[in-house]
């Protein structure tokens, strides 16, 4: 009798990888849809390997490589030392891999420059046209003169697509990329895919193209493709019914949503546990303004949000760093549920303090937080390296002792004081230093009140500097140290956009209003009833993030539906995660 324990995931992953190197055989064109938890990029590794054990020394004796297409350089990165960094596997961003087959067409990029947009074509007017210009890509940033021409990252696209169409441009690619893979495809540029498919596929290229993904995980933006088709089928398609992340409840739960992808469980004998809120019989007015229609007004949804945590604690979840992550929809709502609404309330560009684009959020954050937590915990080689070279050292005792006297002191205003006076505070000790960055803008924001620009437009770009700084300097520190925390993963919380191709051992998602693009009542309706004509992009992006968020837990799954349902939504709820698992919250916070 075999004591080997079953494991259908696996099996179901070792028929798709069979096809996938049948069709590979076969040099025929492929999809390889793995939905989520399926381990597409293992499937993918697999066949570049196998790839490379049958046709490499071939392909390097002709000076040919395969290339795998990624959108991320962590994704190339992991690609390329997967495959043991091998010399025919030509990894590389899009970008990047599109520029390398264009580079060397000088003339022919820029005969077709002015025929990009309307923008182009006045910027090539405006230096007196074309001459000899070398066309670059560096920055990304489009610029033209009469010695160069930068390109944007949307011409790349916009340029391979339109030379896809030149036959001799089609046997350039061939001669050098015989194999190419496009991983995460749904998220390829929809002209650039169509491109693809019609000049590289439909027309008997000869070229082998493959593509990775899940369309039902396309969810960056409208001009992403989707799934991919080939008109007269020359797209074989595989898909891979495995799931390696989730417990069997939470497997189950995806393909009642997915029915058409259906995926077997690593572990069959694993239970998992899924748990809907809703808040359909609260009494009171809820939010008409806009995007939030239908919602629980700001104060409620907080409360609710709170009492759906305690309860998934005492039914054994635990809220700590790394075991679970909180997902909502925007950054706005994650600023009010965890305290910092009115910093960013500053900004207008959310990249200034997610990416710390902005100096003061850059110094903050990367320099005195990171100082005082160090000091904290008494790690003084790695404060001394925070607070970079431009800061006084400790050379003597009484160096260390006034050190140790302005830190505890910047503590407490940490606490208790404003950010302008925390600024103020550090202008006057250079303990940390204020950047060099910080100090300019100091400079300018203090003489403000004098200025006179040459313009109303550089007077109107003073004006905006100076309210975003003062709004800045007004906030309790509190709010930044809250958003330093955020920003550094030290807190459950995180939006669903930000979760894609991540796991966590519990989720719990958020579904409330906030985002004109997102009602998940309406798509929960539109799922039971039918999807109206003309808003299937609208119930797409819908499905998708909502499949997205869903399919993240290994363990356990909770929602929390702050959005009034309808009753066909909670029909398609009840039937997706199990009548048994819905529950009303009203019957656990009375009049909350």
């Amino acid at each position: 009798m075999s004591n080997t324990i079953s494991n259908p995931a696996e099996e179901s992953s070792t028929r798709a990888l069979d096809k996938l190197f049948q069709a590979i055989d076969d040099k025929k064109c492929f999809r390889f849809e793995a939905g989520a938890g399926a381990g597409k990029t293992y499937s993918l590794i697999k066949a570049l390997k196998y790839l490379i054990e049958k046709n490499g020394k071939y392909l390097l004796k002709n000076n040919q490589k395969i290339a795998c297409i990624t959108y991320a350089n962590v994704a190339k990165d992991e690609i390329n030392a997967r495959t043991d960094n091998h010399s025919v596997i030509y990894a590389e961003t899009i970008h990047a891999f599109c520029w390398s087959l264009i580079k060397g067409l000088q003339k022919q990029m820029r005969e077709w420059i002015p025929s990009i947009s309307e923008k182009w074509k006045n910027r090539i007017d405006e230096i007196g046209g074309l001459t000899n210009q070398t066309v670059k890509y560096d920055l990304g940033y489009p610029a033209a003169t009469s010695e160069e021409i930068t390109l944007h990252h949307d011409d790349i696209i916009k340029i391979i697509t339109h030379f896809l169409g030149v036959e001799k441009f089609r046997r350039l690619i061939k001669s050098r990329f015989p194999i190419v893979f496009i991983d995460e495809y749904q998220d390829t540029n929809k002209e650039l895919a169509n491109s693809i498919v019609n000049n590289l596929i439909e027309i008997d290229s000869g070229m082998l193209i493959g593509f990775f993904g899940d369309h039902w995980q396309k969810i960056y933006g409208s001009s992403a493709c989707g799934l991919i088709t080939s008109p007269t089928q020359k797209i074989v398609e595989i898909g891979k019914n495995a799931n390696f992340r989730s417990d069997r409840l939470i497997v189950d739960m995806l393909n009642r949503m997915r029915p058409e992808l259906p995926q077997d469980v690593c572990d069959p004998d694993s239970q998992g546990q899924i748990i809907v809120y809703h808040s359909n019989n609260w009494g009171g007015s809820r939010r008409a303004d806009n995007h939030w229609q239908g919602d629980l007004p700001a104060d409620t949804a907080h409360e609710y949000l709170k009492k759906t945590i305690e309860l998934l604690e005492q039914s054994g979840w635990e809220f700590s760093e790394g075991k679970t992550k909180i997902l909502m929809l925007t950054h706005n709502v994650l600023a009010q549920e965890q305290g910092y609404n009115n910093l960013i309330s500053a900004f207008k560009d959310s990249d200034d303090y997610l990416k710390k684009n902005d100096h003061y959020m850059k110094y903050l954050m990367d320099v005195v937080e990171v100082t005082c937590e160090h000091f904290e915990q008494k790690q003084y080689g790695k404060m001394f390296q925070a607070v970079g070279a431009s800061t006084l050292r400790i050379k003597t005792q009484a160096d260390k002792i006034r050190w140790s006297r302005d830190l505890k002191k910047l503590n407490e205003l940490r606490q208790t004081g404003a950010i302008k006076d925390v600024l103020k505070y550090l202008s006057e000790t250079k303990r940390p230093r204020l950047s060099a960055k910080v100090e300019q803008a100091e400079k300018r924001y203090n003489q403000f009140p004098e200025f006179k620009g040459i313009d109303e437009k550089e007077n109107e770009k003073e004006q905006s500097f100076y309210d975003k700084v003062t709004t800045i300097k007004s906030v309790s520190y509190k709010e930044l140290i809250a958003l330093a925390k955020y920003i550094d993963d030290k807190t459950p919380f995180s939006t669903k956009h930000g979760v894609k191709g991540v796991e966590f051992e519990n989720v719990l998602v958020v579904c409330g209003r906030g985002w004109n693009n997102y009602n998940w009542s309406q798509f929960l309706e539109w799922s039971e009833s039918g999807v109206p004509k003309g808003k299937e992009d609208a119930f797409e992006r819908n499905r998708n993030l909502f499949y997205v968020t869903c399919s993240r837990p290994k363990k356990r799954l909770a929602l929390l539906f702050t959005q009034l349902l309808t009753n066909n939504a909670l029909t398609a709820i009840n039937n997706w995660f199990g009548t048994e698992n819905v529950i009303d919250l009203m019957s656990h916070t009375g009049d909350a």
